[in-house]
């Protein structure tokens, strides 16, 4: 009963480390900034976006983290709207967006990116719906 216990529990062990010395990285894009930026080096999206912020060794990859796209954007108040160019009776109030995009980036030991996540971010511009993606897929 003993060695039965001991075995099945090396075996497990033994499928835990298998199982974290695997490391999946890269894939098919999953949203337009990876479609944009996978399989092309970091330092080309560093030299464009600037240095990040932080880093992280994660198996062969590392995972850096990358902070950037500092802006305010005033969304101006909305009115009913009564015809003959008269507005009625305000909707929403005006106000003040401050925004910025975080996304962590998994680079390959051969320094080329393999996927992005974003961390933060909010809706794009006329209501777009990522601010990074407008951001960091500009020509």
């Amino acid at each position: 009963m003993n060695l039965l216990k001991s075995t099945t529990t090396g075996l497990i062990a033994a499928l835990c480390l298998a199982a974290a010395g695997c490391t999946t990285v890269g894939g098919a894009p999953t949203n337009e900034i990876e479609t944009r930026w996978n399989g092309q080096q970091a330092g080309a999206f560093f030299a464009k976006f600037g240095p990040p912020v932080s880093d992280a060794a994660s198996g062969t990859a590392t995972l850096y983290t990358w902070r950037g796209g500092f802006k305010t954007r005033v969304v101006p108040a909305t009115y009913e709207d009564l015809g003959d160019g008269k507005r009625g009776k305000m909707l929403t109030r005006a106000r003040t967006e401050y925004l910025r995009c975080e996304v962590q980036l998994t680079v390959s030991s051969d320094y080329i990116i393999r996927s992005v996540r974003t961390v933060v971010d909010r809706p794009g511009t006329n209501g777009g719906k990522s601010y990074c993606a407008e951001f960091l897929t500009a020509s």
